[in-house]
């Protein structure tokens, strides 16, 4: 017999085929009554895990380090002193004495004296006649005004007449109420008195009474 036909025959292999199939029919019983289940509940339930640390070893005694170093100030720049130069004075100028003859000046003419000229004098003052009768005169009107406000007054005037007889100017001299002064000076302007060789100043006072 040939080694082929020694692996066909089924007497050899009939243990391995049995011991195959118990195999199958346990795995199914396992699956039926849940002991598959329970193996996977075991393996899900947590893993603990704990972290050793390593014990380091206490540092060998270390000799304390040395003390710093004491710094020193440094030395203060030398700054060398400033160079004075001292001007010396000049030496004094020598003194020359010289002789100076000197012939004074013949005499000028005498200064002028200036001599303020005289005031001139001043022109004289015409005389003043108070209440001179006049050759033509007109008598001053009473002002509607003071009518009106019944005001009563009277204005002293001097008349400046020109040695023709004409009357040149009108001044008012006082006046109580100024209302009287424009009619005064209308009035008396028309005045005429007699030729004389001098002009004159005549006063007079003009009364503005109101008649009841």
């Amino acid at each position: 017999m040939d080694y082929a036909q020694q692996q066909r025959s089924w007497g050899r292999h009939l243990p391995s085929i049995l011991v195959v199939g118990v195999l199958h029919i346990l795995l199914g019983w396992a699956l039926v009554n849940g002991l598959a289940r329970r193996v996977v509940e075991v393996i899900k339930q947590p893993i603990e895990t704990k972290v050793i640390e390593e014990v380091k070893k206490p540092p060998p005694d270390l000799p304390p380090p040395p003390p710093p170093p004491k710094l020193q100030a440094p030395p203060p720049p030398f700054i060398p002193p400033p160079e004075i130069q001292i001007q010396q004075p000049p030496p004094p100028p020598q003194q020359t004495i010289t002789t100076v003859t000197t012939t004074p000046p013949p005499p000028g003419p005498p200064p002028k004296v200036y001599t303020p000229p005289a005031p001139t004098p001043a022109p004289a003052q015409p005389p003043i006649r108070k209440e001179y009768k006049a050759s033509y005169r007109v008598d001053p009107s009473f002002p509607r005004e003071a009518i009106r406000r019944g005001i009563s007054g009277h204005v002293v005037a001097w008349v400046h007449v020109a040695p023709a007889g004409n009357v040149t100017d009108v001044e008012i001299r006082s006046s109580s109420n100024r209302m009287f002064n424009q009619e005064v000076i209308r009035a008396l302007s028309q005045w005429k008195f007699n030729p004389e060789p001098v002009g004159f100043i005549g006063e007079y006072q003009i009364d503005f009474n109101l008649k009841d």
